[in-house]
């Protein structure tokens, strides 16, 4: 009797035992449940705060500000592979060279969107933001950045490297008092230097039916060499620099086109020269290169080259509309 009392109480003991261990068992598990799912919510909103806390850049083309048409490809748009540089200052703190928030950093452009080496993240306090293109480094100076334009901007772009005529054309943007938030951080780019446009016109008395599409125009007696103040997006011409000469692009429509440092020519000298089928016509005149315009010069080529008929037309501040 004492004996089956015993084994009762033993397997009694045993259940009340196996009991606790699955009510300990379903606990443990209640408990490893929450904190996964209070993990969950905290990567996920670690990964919110972290995604609105990184930099994003809305960035314009000079032309894409423009109401007007455009008329060349490559200068509608940035294209893919253009690198940016960029800057980041406290608010009201000088730009310089290293030191800031962002120093020089690189932006690539794939097509959509700009992408830098490693991501931009916001701090506390407010910001100023300079970029400009094409990205150099390294840069030993934000307010005097050694800059030239290219001797021959007729050369053609390659996967690894931009045209003669694209890396010419420095252009410049700033957003001041940037604090982080939901939105992107708007960069407007503007032309820092200046552009020649010169339109051949056959004139009544030249030979052929229509004028070669293979000219040659020179740009010469102009300063090549430039430096930038990042701070401010000017372009000034190197003091004491050597002139050069310039070979412009072919634009189509016999018009041809170059980038030029602003500057002042105030002695009348060769500026423009056309070479066609071997014959030199050779344009001699004052010019201001004022930053940031488009210039136009019309040459009516006749059978004399002694007697071009030259017309300089208006400054446009649209680079992008070409008159007809």
């Amino acid at each position: 009797m004492c004996n089956i009392e015993t084994e009762k109480g033993i397997k009694k003991e045993k259940n009340m035992k196996s009991t606790i261990h699955t009510i300990y068992t379903a606990c443990i598990c209640l408990l490893s449940c929450m904190a996964m799912a209070s993990c969950g919510q905290e990567d996920t909103a670690n990964m919110e705060t972290e995604q609105n806390n990184v930099m994003q850049f809305r960035i314009a083309h000079p032309s894409q500000q423009q109401a007007a048409p455009v008329s060349r490809a490559t200068e509608t748009n940035f294209e893919t592979n253009d690198r940016i540089g960029l800057f980041v200052c406290e608010e009201n703190e000088p730009l310089q060279v290293g030191g800031n928030y962002v120093n020089n950093a690189s932006l690539t452009y794939n097509g959509t969107e700009w992408t830098p080496t490693r991501p931009i993240y916001w701090n506390d306090g407010s910001y100023d933001v300079y970029a400009y293109y094409p990205y150099h480094s390294p840069i030993l100076s934000t307010d005097e950045m050694e800059f030239r334009v290219a001797a021959d901007q007729s050369t053609a772009g390659t996967a690894n490297a931009v045209g003669g005529y694209e890396a010419s054309d420095f252009l410049w943007a700033s957003a001041k008092k940037q604090t982080a938030g939901n939105d992107a951080v708007a960069l407007k780019f503007k032309h820092c230097m200046s552009k020649l446009t010169v339109r051949l016109i056959k004139g009544e008395d030249y030979e052929g039916d229509e004028l070669p599409q293979d000219a040659e125009v020179f740009i010469h007696n102009t300063v090549p060499n430039a430096t930038i103040d990042l701070a401010a997006g000017i372009a000034t011409k190197t003091l004491y620099g050597t002139e050069a000469t310039l070979k412009a692009k072919a634009a189509g429509n016999n018009r041809y086109t170059a980038i030029v440092v602003p500057q002042r020519i105030t002695n009348r000298r060769p500026l423009v020269e056309v070479v066609m089928r071997g014959v030199s016509y050779l344009m001699e005149s004052t010019f201001v290169f004022k930053p940031g315009m488009h210039h136009l010069i019309s040459l009516t080529i006749t059978k004399n080259p002694e007697q071009v008929k030259i017309e300089i037309g208006g400054e446009i501040e649209n680079w992008e509309t070409t008159e007809e």
